[in-house]
């Protein structure tokens, strides 16, 4: 798993504005992150594994130990319990929304070499993918 470590930049969005569109985001908000070039870091330290997802406007950062479920507010404002585990190469981190009306998710992180693939997808929208490739730095 050292070999997710790094640093990644967006270089491809696919479907993105169209799944914070579902997930209610404003229409300011949604501008904003699909013209941002966000960079992704991931580390670790004791078993804690962070990624932080930088913008000009705005860092993210999730922290968590493999397979422990904990308690999230996502980007877009939603409370979640969150768990994320290993399955290969990929990182699958499920997040379930605590408020009626929120909608869950569900993010791969698919490390291969330099790139790292995230797929997105909101729980009972099977038709809707959002697929972000980034890039090693």
């Amino acid at each position: 798993m050292d070999a997710f470590k790094g640093k990644y930049e967006r270089v491809s969005a696919e479907n993105y504005e169209e799944f914070l569109k579902e997930l209610d985001v404003n229409f300011l908000l949604r501008k904003a992150a699909t013209v941002s070039t966000p960079v992704m870091e991931v580390s670790e330290e004791g078993g804690v594994w962070t990624i932080k997802t930088s913008t000009t406007l705005k860092s993210m950062e999730l922290k968590f130990k493999v397979g422990e479920e904990f308690e999230e507010t996502t980007a877009d404002g939603r409370e979640v319990t969150a768990k994320v585990i290993v399955d290969g190469n990929k990182f699958v981190s499920e997040q379930k929304a605590k408020k009626d009306g929120q909608k869950s998710t569900k993010t791969i992180r698919e490390f291969n070499g330099d790139e790292v693939v995230q797929t997105m997808t909101v729980d009972g929208n099977d038709s809707l993918v959002c697929v972000q490739k980034f890039k090693r730095i």
